[in-house]
């Protein structure tokens, strides 16, 4: 089939559906690529690029007749209106919040497929492109803080002074919060987040936030992969946390967004007006109303010298990685969609992740899809054990010490004195370092790390006792012991200090 990627008409935006990368990738499952002229100019992906890919430049209308049409935006009613026949088209849609544009789609035997309609299950992650463009747009955010913040984000001590480091709250841990986390602690600054799903606190320790909780054992997870609306009595503790971290950081960065649904307001106006004046408020949710109440969409909106940025091209800032990451997006949907890479695509319906995405279908209008579970459901409490059920039977323990003191008498009975000695201090040796040895705790070090040094510490310890001897073997042999284990040790210190010095700021 013949593919043709429009010039995205939004003002503002830079980003191309395709870029030269993925052009012969898509040839590969049989298709032909044809852009629309100086369609990825404004990325910096040039039409003698294209070319040498092996895509075609025609114009738009020549583009409108391709087989299938790939795209960014949604489309508006005078693309909508040049679309016939059994065309497919791809690209974001919001079906939820576009049903206007829905309607008119249904015709013809036209296909359209959302790409903010990929369900978030793990076989789909090359195909979600909401979490390629939340990536971008995470990482922008910080950056757009960081242009008119005015001040530096790591801390200094210069011969001027000293700088404080800049102290920035980050709701949501998804992908555009992770991201920030990410971008915000590369830049020094001292980084706190919040989200109302705890399995999502390791990542944030990791990348080297401090994970902020409420005092309220509730689950935010869901089963669609978002957050879902939270109690009364949690949304009520968590604004009081928001307020007490308003007045002391410097940058707060929201990402809290509902499908289909208005975005939570989360940061209220009293919360704008105890921030120190030259605070910045990056709002990813503006698109959707924003979670901060003065929030104005595509604008910088200022309260008692706080500036609250609603920008919703933040992707569009970094066109040509944003457009990189769609295209590969949109290549595997592609790979998909041909399985027989012969050229032709098959809108499989029985397949959950096509399913999802598809909103129309040979004109007919699909959406919403069937529910997809795509958490892990809460773990159920565990059933009682049924009266029938026979308890399992513990093994005596009788039997095997029996065999041991056996043995012990044996030994005993038939060996020379001096060797029941030498036997009766192994046996107590290594019993004590055995316990000594899994006893320590890996604190500063790996748990290899510890248990290696335990051991050389052990041998150390021996070949000392044994230093004093009279016998010139024995004295080479412990003295050796000694060198090789002090190696070992010190050694085992010098690669924890290498290790710990990775993680300083």
């Amino acid at each position: 089939m013949k593919i043709g990627v429009l010039k995205e008409n939004r003002t503002n935006e830079k980003r191309v559906a395709l870029t030269p990368s993925t052009i012969n990738k898509i040839k590969k499952l049989g298709h032909d690529v044809c852009i629309e002229d100086n369609a990825g100019e404004l990325s910096n992906f040039y039409n003698s690029s294209y070319e040498e890919a092996g895509a075609k430049i025609l114009d738009q209308k020549d583009i409108f007749q391709c087989d299938i049409l790939l795209k960014i935006n949604k489309p508006d009613a005078d693309e909508i209106s040049k679309l016939n026949s059994n065309q497919t088209l791809i690209s974001f849609f919001s079906p939820a919040t576009n049903t206007e544009s829905l309607k008119m789609c249904s015709k013809d035997s036209l296909n359209i497929l959302s790409m903010d309609s990929v369900p978030r299950i793990s076989r789909a992650q090359k195909m979600d492109a909401l979490s390629s463009m939340a990536n971008v747009a995470g990482s922008r955010a910080v950056i757009e803080a960081a242009h008119y913040f005015g001040r530096f984000f790591g801390g200094q001590i210069t011969a001027a002074g000293k700088i404080n480091p800049a102290k920035i709250l980050i709701i949501g841990a998804g992908v555009a919060g992770l991201s920030a986390i990410g971008t915000a602690t590369s830049l020094g600054a001292i980084v706190r987040a919040f989200d109302t799903r705890p399995e999502v606190k390791e990542q944030v320790e990791s990348l080297g936030a401090q994970f902020l909780t409420v005092n309220l054992d509730e689950d935010g997870s869901s089963t669609d992969g978002y957050a879902k609306v939270m109690s009364k009595e949690f949304i009520a503790a968590e604004m009081a946390l928001f307020r007490e971290q308003a007045r002391d950081v410097d940058i707060i960065i929201t990402t809290a967004l509902i499908p289909g649904k208005e975005a939570p307001k989360l940061i209220t106006k009293d919360m704008v007006e105890v921030m120190k004046p030259g605070s910045i408020i990056v709002d990813l949710a503006s698109q959707q109303g924003g979670n901060c109440e003065l929030c104005e969409k595509d604008a910088i909106a200022e309260h008692n010298g706080v500036k609250i940025i609603g920008f919703t091209d933040l992707p569009s800032r970094l066109p040509s990685q944003s457009s990189e990451l769609y295209s590969n997006n949109l290549f595997h949907i592609l790979d998909e969609l041909t399985p027989a890479k012969d050229g032709k695509i098959d809108i499989n319906m029985e397949d959950d992740v096509i399913r999802g995405m598809t909103v129309v279908k040979d004109g007919s209008i699909t959406y919403p899809p069937p529910k997809i579970e795509v958490s892990v459901a809460p773990k159920q409490t565990e059933k009682k054990v049924e009266p029938n059920v026979k308890p399992v039977e513990k093994k005596s323990s009788v039997i095997p010490a029996a065999l041991a003191l056996a043995s012990l008498f044996l030994v005993g009975a038939f060996a020379p004195a001096s060797f029941m000695n030498h036997f009766t201090v192994f046996v107590l040796s290594c019993f004590v370092g055995y316990m000594v040895i899994w006893n320590v705790t890996a604190s500063l070090h790996t748990p290899l790390m510890s248990v290696t040094n335990a051991v050389s510490s052990i041998i150390i310890i021996g070949a000392i006792t044994q230093i004093s001897t009279t016998d010139t073997i024995s004295l080479i042999l412990a003295s050796v012991a000694i060198f090789i284990a002090s190696i070992n040790i010190f050694g085992g210190f010098a690669v924890t200090k290498r290790m710990l010095g990775m993680f300083k700021k």
